[in-house]
């Protein structure tokens, strides 16, 4: 992304391109948890060139940089549901240590914190890939995909007692009558 200055174009340093992934390397890391897009701990210490438990030791040594606007630790349960959705733990293994979420300002403060090139590099990295996210999100194109999703959501209400009508007469198709029926086939006795 060129920052723009007058007439005069600038480039990101080299530094910065050269370590940084493609942009869908970070966006699959971008979860959504508590209506926030966050990338937890192990996501960005992969992407920083550490481990969690080191990320983790720098953060909890400057927590008053972290307020919950920017970092904020899973309960067990959202901790089982990335666990199951992301398979970081083999079945039968507990979770140790519950996992910390951050935000866009949260990776930001993070690499303040680390203070290593490489984080510093990907976080600026990281905090474009969320700009772009942004600035598709307020697009002009989304009024049309909220547009079709207003059409759709009219053209299916009501359709739900069809449905359950359907699926009424489908069970009694299907489930067996009370009535006794009279054998089918010729008789010789009867006319």
């Amino acid at each position: 992304m060129n920052t723009t200055i007058g007439t005069l174009v600038q480039e990101p340093p080299a530094r910065y391109t050269a370590v940084a992934p493609p942009d869908a390397a970070i966006t699959g890391r971008i979860h959504i948890i508590r209506g926030q897009r966050v990338m937890l701990d192990r996501d960005l210490s992969e992407l920083y060139g550490g481990t969690a438990k080191t990320l983790k030791q720098a953060v909890r040594r400057n927590i008053e940089r972290f307020p919950e606007d920017f970092m904020f630790e899973l309960t067990m349960e959202e901790a089982e549901a990335s666990r199951s959705q992301f398979v970081t733990l083999n079945r039968g293994q507990n979770i140790k240590y519950l996992p910390f979420a951050f935000t866009e300002h949260g990776i930001l403060m993070l690499a303040n914190v680390l203070r290593s090139e490489q984080a510093v590099a990907m976080s600026i990295h990281i905090i474009r890939v969320f700009t772009r996210m942004r600035e598709l999100l307020l697009s002009n194109n989304n009024n049309d995909v909220i547009t079709k999703l207003t059409e759709l959501e009219s053209r299916l209400t009501g359709h739900d007692e069809e449905i359950q009508a359907i699926f009424d007469h489908l069970t009694a198709l299907v489930s067996p009558t009370e009535q006794a029926r009279k054998p089918i086939g010729f008789k010789p006795g009867e006319a």
